[in-house]
């Protein structure tokens, strides 16, 4: 049995990829890390079933960009969360319900803190549903 949920975390600047790893690795998360939507896509195909909760920049380089690859997630997983992050406003009508937008920069603790309330709320349905 896993100890803690399993992220996605899809980013491009490196920095910020590796602080929000650290980060969620601390809080006893499991961290699957794309630097491109291409890859993410792939870290979907091998192992998407065990991920609970998906962060994706929306701007991302190549072909496949954020909002590819959470289409991609919620055809497997459609009520698990998502957290989408640019630098400018999504445009309207893009994102799922279900998940969140995060205007960069923010606070990396802060998105922790959301993922934390939305991965406890998907369980949370899940048992619901499970127990009914």
């Amino acid at each position: 049995m896993r100890a803690g949920p399993t992220v996605l975390i899809v980013e491009d600047n490196y920095l910020l990829l590796e602080m929000l790893t650290k980060l969620c690795e601390q809080q006893g998360m499991r961290v699957l890390a794309a630097s491109s939507g291409e890859a993410a896509l792939t870290t979907l195909r091998d192992g998407g079933g065990a991920i609970d909760w998906l962060f994706t920049d929306i701007r991302l380089p190549g072909l496949i960009d954020g909002w590819m690859v959470a289409h991609a997630y919620r055809e497997r997983h459609p009520r698990r969360p998502v957290i989408y992050s640019s630098t400018t406003a999504p445009v309207e009508g893009r994102t799922v319900p279900g998940s969140i937008f995060v205007r960069k920069p923010f606070q990396a603790r802060d998105i922790l803190a959301l993922a934390s309330m939305m991965v406890a709320s998907n369980v949370s349905e899940n048992e619901l549903r499970a127990a009914g």
